[in-house]
């Protein structure tokens, strides 16, 4: 870390690895992992073990176990210098591969695992047996909840390739066309109201 940077960068980096810290619960991360993240990011230069401990006031044991963590969701990577035994650490600084990347793994580690165990749910109704009014109702509301979690994904896997810089132009007009439409049917929906 520079020893030589101003008031205000020391401040502000404080308040972005704060900020991070807060906005960790989102994420599906615990706060020292989205901190050790928010200062490998901030820092221009990767850091080793020993520097994120002290900038963060945090255990080797705690910032090793984060680290292993960030490195398994691909939100950092390590460098070796040469002649240096020790390892270092970069965040990834494209911020739509950060958030690609989040959705990705929240995706993969709670949305999969809901769906597939209410897919197990559903095989708890037996398939030959008559279902009561009530049972069908059941089964039927958890297919509708299975069949929403299968279109999410679909559609995350299908977006996810273009969520980058490069396709800022096209998200741009996705939103547009989604925002239309939703201010289109808004308003019908007003109009019918209103009759």
């Amino acid at each position: 870390m520079a020893a030589d940077r101003s008031q205000t960068h020391e401040e502000a980096l404080e308040q972005f690895i704060l900020l991070w810290g807060e906005m960790a619960s989102a994420w599906g991360i615990n706060k020292t992992m989205a901190q050790i993240h928010a200062l490998l990011y901030a820092e221009a230069e990767p850091l080793d073990t020993d520097a994120i401990m002290k900038q963060l006031d945090i255990s080797r044991g705690n910032a090793n176990m984060n680290l292993r963590n960030l490195l398994q969701w691909q939100l950092i990577h390590k460098v070796h210098f040469k002649g240096k035994r020790k390892d270092y650490y970069t965040a990834e600084k494209d911020v739509w591969n950060i958030v690609a990347t989040i959705i990705r793994e929240r995706q993969q580690r709670e949305v999969a695992p809901i769906r597939e165990n209410l897919n197990e749910t559903l095989e708890l109704f037996p398939e030959n047996e008559e279902l009561s009014e009530e049972e069908r109702a059941f089964k039927k509301r958890i297919e509708n909840f299975t069949e929403f979690l299968e279109m999410f994904e679909r559609f995350t896997e299908a977006l996810l390739p273009y969520i980058n810089k490069r396709n800022l132009k096209f998200l741009k007009q996705l939103v547009k066309l989604a925002e239309m439409k939703h201010s289109i049917t808004g308003s019908k929906q007003a109009d019918t109201e209103n009759e």
